[in-house]
């Protein structure tokens, strides 16, 4: 089986200046097509696409934020002055000030965070360090074996897994997990490497739902969290 590729897609408002911006943070080229913008990953790293849609204010439908890695404080200091001259800003979450990262925004509200240097689960994790989700440790296994990417922690409910080429780990916090209220803003897209249908009838008997088929002929479902996440073919 040649494993599905994960990106973490968008809703923006503009999702060409999304891209720039994230693009700029990250030092990714951005390709843009008729469908969005892309910035595509590495074995290593994982990709992040931006589409049109109505981005939601903060709140329960944002499953998911990134975590940026730094190598000191004064590189934690650059990241977070590069975000204000790319267009974004800091975010008041109710952190503490000894809380060692930054909390940030892009120019569409979306909440990040640049991690201290020295965190020790990050290390060697690459600058897109973590996607930080909320969710269960039943959809944890669930997105482990979908990727075929093994467990990396397995504690207190809470989760992690990480391509087995390293770089940037998947992490759910456990419960209590926020009801879903409507579709969420952010969601995981998959390309798969062989038969759409073949790779969609694994993911339905890992414990996936089918929800439909769109335009473009990528297939919707949703995880056991209820999650939806497009698959489509290479």
């Amino acid at each position: 089986m040649i494993s599905p590729r994960l990106t973490v897609t968008f809703d923006a408002r503009d999702p060409a200046r999304l891209a720039r911006f994230w693009g700029g943070l990250l030092g990714r080229e951005v390709v843009e097509d008729a469908g969005g913008a892309l910035l595509p990953g590495t074995d290593g790293q994982v990709s992040l696409r931006f589409v049109p849609g109505r981005a939601e204010a903060a709140g329960p439908n944002r499953r998911l934020h990134l975590h940026l890695t730094s190598d000191s404080l004064a590189d934690q200091q650059q990241k977070a002055a590069a975000v204000l001259e790319f267009g974004g800003g800091h975010l008041d979450v109710g952190q503490r000030p000894e809380e060692g990262h930054v909390v940030l925004a892009d120019p569409e509200g979306n909440e990040f965070c640049v991690i201290e240097p020295g965190n020790n689960f990050l290390a060697g994790c690459g600058l897109l360090g973590e996607v930080a989700c909320d969710g269960t440790r039943e959809v944890g296994l669930f997105w482990g074996a979908a990727l075929g990417w093994p467990l990396v922690w397995d504690e207190n409910q809470e989760t992690a897994i990480q391509s087995p080429h390293g770089g940037t780990k998947v992490a759910w916090g456990g419960p209590p997990v926020a009801p879903k209220t409507g579709r969420a803003p952010q969601r995981f897209d998959l390309t798969a490497g062989g038969d759409l249908e073949a790779e969609v009838d694994r993911l339905v008997s890992l414990g996936a739902t089918r929800l439909g088929a769109g335009a473009d002929g990528a297939v919707e479902l949703a995880d056991p969290d209820g999650n939806e996440f497009r698959v489509r073919a290479d």
